[in-house]
């Protein structure tokens, strides 16, 4: 039922024909005392009778669905919803990119190659087997340290581990695409091993950050000085290795 004065919705409603019977008298009379609006109502009449005339045709045709402006609507809503999920997937995408970005920063700048993988296999391949060849044993003459100073100049001090138990019992000179490496097996009283592990860097002259990361049950401990790169390599979850491991935290 239509109120009076008419509401615009009213009058498009009479326009179309939407009106019940009554209504539609209701309006007429309404209209009659008001001239003005009655002209324009006519206007909107005449406007209408235009379109219907120059879309004859086309009212003709099946209905479209994909017209239909429920289903305009509805799609207009999922694609709102499809676009504010691709958003917040991009945002936390771009939030654990930002802080795991730079964890693994470190980890592949170079070739993607993780950082001190030659000193973890030359633990695995090495430092257990005694019966291999060593290039310095204690029962040389010359002690480790000058060994190591023959082979790398101006490195670092070899770590003394001696207060965590470990000394050391040989070395052995491996080799890089960079050139010369070397690694030293230490031991405590019970045979348990961990190594040192003495490298040129990468390549553009890449030194590291401190850092620490496990691969599989070993733990490598890496850092850098002037000119060379060096790691521990020992079992992560041994408790000795990890007495070694706060030594060398006072060490470097």
């Amino acid at each position: 039922m239509i109120t009076l004065p008419p509401s615009e919705r009213d009058l498009h409603a009479y326009v179309d024909g939407l009106l019940t019977e009554a209504d539609q008298q209701t309006l007429e009379t309404y209209l009659a005392a008001h001239p003005e609006l009655a002209r324009q109502v006519q206007a909107w009449q005449l406007d209408a009778q235009n379109l219907r005339a120059a879309l004859s045709g086309e009212l003709h045709r099946p209905l479209n669905p994909d017209l239909d402006p429920a289903f305009i609507r509805q799609r207009m809503r999922r694609n709102r919803t499809r676009h504010f999920a691709t958003a917040a997937v991009l945002l936390i995408a771009v939030s654990v990119g930002g802080i795991s970005g730079w964890q693994a920063r470190e980890m592949t700048l170079t070739s993607g190659v993780l950082p001190m993988a030659d000193a973890v296999q030359a633990y695995r391949m090495f430092a257990l087997n005694d019966t291999m060849a060593n290039d310095w044993n204690p029962a040389k003459p010359n002690n480790v340290q000058v060994w190591l100073d023959k082979n790398f100049a101006q490195a670092n001090r070899l770590p003394d581990l001696e207060s965590a138990g470990f000394k050391p019992v040989s070395g052995r000179l491996t080799s890089t695409e960079q050139g010369a490496a070397a690694m030293v097996v230490y031991k405590d009283a019970q045979g348990r091993t961990l190594s040192f592990y003495i490298r040129p860097p990468a390549e553009r002259n890449r030194l590291l950050s401190p850092g620490t990361r496990r691969d599989g049950e070993l733990q490598a401990d890496y850092w850098s000085g002037p000119g060379y790169n060096y790691a521990m390599v020992s079992p992560a979850d041994d408790p000795a290795a990890q007495a070694a491991r706060q030594t060398l935290k006072h060490a470097i």
